[in-house]
């Protein structure tokens, strides 16, 4: 029996895992990236001796990856190595209090009570129910298409509707965290969640609330060399497979015909495929490589998740009381979300990330030196003038760093360079330079992201952060699972 060809648009991390799961299915898979490199966000770069995480910076669930190499049967330490991470994050607040989000309950309790006055049992409830949430809720939701009849005939479907609450869907995840907590520092913590999806814990709903399980109860990870090592382990792991990759090689057009996909349109040749996986943005999907305008301002009408002005400065100096993972809070978070998403606009004082992975490897930088990663939640690109904003930004983050840490921390940064919502869009494909596709601000918005496949088209899917079921390297990775899953149902081939 002749193999059947499966396309994938773009080797993002979604769009690696597809291919993998897809040659191990029998299918003979090509994948077809823009740029001159697999990972899509998920990149690095070096200079001046200074090694960066382009994108994601945090690793959580490392059994979705663990998955497929246990399915392609290759051992992963040959690959892939990570080993946990005791701090999550370390979070100052502009009153001078600082917290540290330990991976182990019993410390952080005790770490909040000491801060925060907050009672251990407050967070033991918390984050008992937000693990509740996530197994009862969380997990059929997110690895399963939420557009087929099957999943509402799942015999998991009836316990977690019992389990869905109406302020899980009715109340913000803010008014949520406040309930649960007294101070308002503590709640600002777990509001910051609300930023792994791109979203506003002022108006998304509570039930984001599952996602601090994934962080502080299952645990936080560095994996050995960088994030960059999990797009190397995926391309090594597909290419060991029979998967071929195909760089500089944009798909111009998706050809389909009398409601059946085709072919796509790539490096002037028509390369005929029974599947077509789309790993890109679903919006440019619809309007650059199906040319249906329609569709695709369809997609427009859910909000879309913030962007990130992102500096990256190898800094001349190391300094101990900073973690792999730092927050640096801004004093009214409530008007920051609202300038973000409402007036799309930076504030003076904005919420800063550092991430810096010279703290778990010296090679990342210089000896005495640290490779800092530094991001401000910012509004997606409408039209704003990002060389003016980038340059009061900046000024602004540094003012703040340095006051918090008594340090002219300009004066350290030996090498620079920025990234911004119109660099991220022209990089990554990212509509308006938005990291998460849409938003998750409305109630209901899981279940208006795009499907991982169209009725119109037979033979088309979608994977990764612009779709079913979100952003961020764990649900692109679940998405790739959904769809592998659909394919192998549509077409019955047995995993060989």
């Amino acid at each position: 029996m002749q193999t059947k060809r499966a396309i994938i648009i773009g080797s993002g991390v979604g769009g690696m895992a597809i291919a993998i799961r897809l040659a191990l299915q029998g299918f003979t898979v090509e994948v077809y990236e823009k740029n001159d490199r697999p990972g899509g966000k998920l990149s690095a770069f070096e200079k001046d001796g200074f090694v960066f995480d382009a994108g994601p910076s945090l690793f959580t669930q490392p059994q979705n990856i663990e998955e497929l190499f246990s399915l392609a049967q290759e051992p992963m330490q040959a690959y892939f190595s990570y080993h946990p991470v005791d701090i999550a994050c370390k979070y100052f607040y502009e009153n001078g209090k600082v917290v540290q989000a330990y991976t182990n309950a019993k410390r952080f309790a005790q770490e909040l009570k000491e801060k925060l006055d907050e009672q251990p049992e407050k967070l033991t409830a918390y984050l008992k129910e937000s693990e509740n949430i996530y197994d009862n809720i969380g997990t059929i939701f997110l690895n399963n298409s939420l557009h087929k009849r099957k999943t509402w005939f799942n015999k998991r479907i009836w316990p977690a509707l019992k389990a869905l609450r109406p302020g899980y869907l009715f109340n913000t995840l803010n008014q949520h965290n406040s309930k649960h907590f007294t101070s308002p520092e503590a709640a600002q913590l777990f509001n910051r969640f609300a930023t792994y999806n791109g979203s506003n814990p002022y108006k998304a709903p509570s039930m984001l609330s599952l996602i601090p399980h994934l962080e502080q109860n299952q645990g936080t990870f560095y994996p050995k060399g960088g994030m960059i090592s999990i797009t190397n382990a995926l391309y090594n792991l597909a290419v060991k497979k029979g998967v071929k990759f195909y760089f500089n090689s944009p798909v111009q057009k998706i050809i389909h015909q009398n409601g059946e996909v085709k072919s796509v349109w790539v490096n002037n040749e028509n390369k005929f495929a029974e599947v077509v996986v789309s790993n890109v943005d679903a919006y440019f999907t619809y309007k650059n490589l199906l040319g249906n305008a329609n569709a695709a301002k369809r997609i427009l009408r859910q909000e879309r998740s913030s962007s990130a002005v992102i500096f990256y400065w190898g800094i001349n100096k190391s300094f101990p009381q900073l973690q792999l993972h730092n927050i640096f809070f801004s004093k009214d978070y409530k008007i920051e979300f609202d300038n973000i998403f409402t007036h799309k606009k930076l504030i003076d004082d904005p919420t800063v990330y550092i991430n810096i992975t010279a703290k778990m490897e010296s090679s990342q930088a210089p000896a005495g030196n640290e490779n800092w990663f530094v991001m401000v939640n910012a509004p997606a690109n409408t039209g704003q003038d990002w060389e003016q904003l980038k340059i009061g930004l900046r000024k602004n983050v540094l003012n703040k760093l340095g006051r918090i840490l008594g340090e002219n921390i300009e004066s350290l940064i030996v090498t620079e360079h920025v990234l911004d919502p119109l660099l991220i869009q022209e990089q990554t494909a990212s509509y308006m330079g938005s990291l998460y596709g849409t938003s998750s601000n409305s109630k209901l918005a899981a279940f208006f992201r795009h499907a991982n496949f169209t009725d119109s088209i037979k033979g088309l899917y979608f994977c990764g952060g612009s779709v079913h079921p979100g952003g961020g390297i764990p649900l692109c990775l679940k998405s790739a699972k959904i769809v592998s899953e659909l394919i192998k149902s549509d077409y019955k081939m047995p995993i060989q």
